[in-house]
């Protein structure tokens, strides 16, 4: 029989409210403690919803700053789930999210669905954010794919930024147009999940030919982009990179590095051997993506 959660579901309830505990006001706390008991009691929907709205009334919008070791044992509980830098009524609203009865596959998948469809952009935010610890997981696939198509800034950032679910579960499609439109909308794309595990031939493709474009338009092209076409520089796509390599921008150069260590393009090993300094950078772990990118 198919199990709601795919992970721990009450040791992540109970970090949540462990962190709602230490965090929020005894008003709070008792507000929300009364809104849990009535929920258990009639199991309704309009409770249900009517309590995910009011959340930032009693709990208010404090950035919370948490210890690492808390942020790891949720990361280590819940494939990644990454709670820096939440506010106390988003971290709240995700916490209830998870007191809603997830047996009834029907009902919950219904129930959920209506928040989304009646969201304001900050319940948006808190939605998307917690669809790594929604029940059902497979349920999500097209909601998430929606919400890619968003306009809203901080809606795309919930969805694509350290969040675990899209790298997996979404099929390659959207995936790779979830990654385009974090080039598009100048994301910082190396705070994606799953980066290079789902890195395609068909995304690669659809990049450079982005980057085309903008070369067309005389704009520039960010460095990150090169590191999801690593894997496969060929005879086409050398040109590329050698373009990259002269472009005069030590980010450039450094992106381009990169990609011809990831190779296995003859060609290209032979690009990187021209500069002996970053070949030695990066087998000694001077340069690598991560330290690239925050120089951007």
């Amino acid at each position: 029989m198919e199990h709601p959660y795919d992970y721990d579901r009450n040791s992540v309830s109970a970090l949540l409210y462990a962190i709602i505990e230490q965090h929020s006001s005894s008003q709070a706390r008792n507000w929300l403690l009364q809104r849990s008991n009535v929920l258990q009691d009639t199991k309704t929907v309009q409770q249900f919803n009517l309590t995910f709205s009011a959340i930032p009334r009693f709990t208010g919008k404090e950035i919370l700053v948490l210890p690492t070791g808390i942020i790891n044992d949720l990361r280590e509980t819940a494939h990644g789930f990454f709670v820096q830098d939440y506010t106390l009524d988003r971290l709240v609203r995700t916490w209830w999210l998870l007191q809603w009865p997830a047996d009834d596959r029907e009902r919950y998948v219904q129930t959920i669905e209506g928040l989304f469809d009646a969201a304001e952009m900050n319940e948006l935010v808190a939605l998307y954010g917690a669809l790594p610890l929604l029940a059902w997981p497979q349920e999500w696939k097209l909601r998430t794919a929606e919400g890619i198509r968003s306009n809203i800034g901080t809606v795309l950032e919930a969805i694509m930024l350290e969040n675990p679910y899209p790298a997996r579960y979404l099929d390659e499609p959207a995936w790779n147009q979830l990654v385009l439109k974090a080039f598009f909308t100048e994301k910082p794309v190396h705070r994606i999940t799953g980066l290079d595990e789902r890195a395609n031939a068909r995304l690669a493709a659809i990049l450079t030919d982005y980057a085309h474009e903008r070369w067309a338009a005389g704009r520039t092209v960010d460095p990150m982009l090169w590191r999801l076409v690593a894997p496969f520089i060929d005879a086409a796509t050398l040109p590329d990179i050698e373009r990259v390599w002269r472009s005069g921008r030590d980010t450039d150069k450094a992106a381009a590095a990169l990609a011809c260590h990831r190779t296995s393009y003859a060609p290209a090993k032979e690009l990187l051997r021209q500069s002996p300094s970053l070949e030695r950078e990066i087998a000694g772990g001077a340069l690598t993506w991560a330290r690239l990118a925050a120089q951007l």
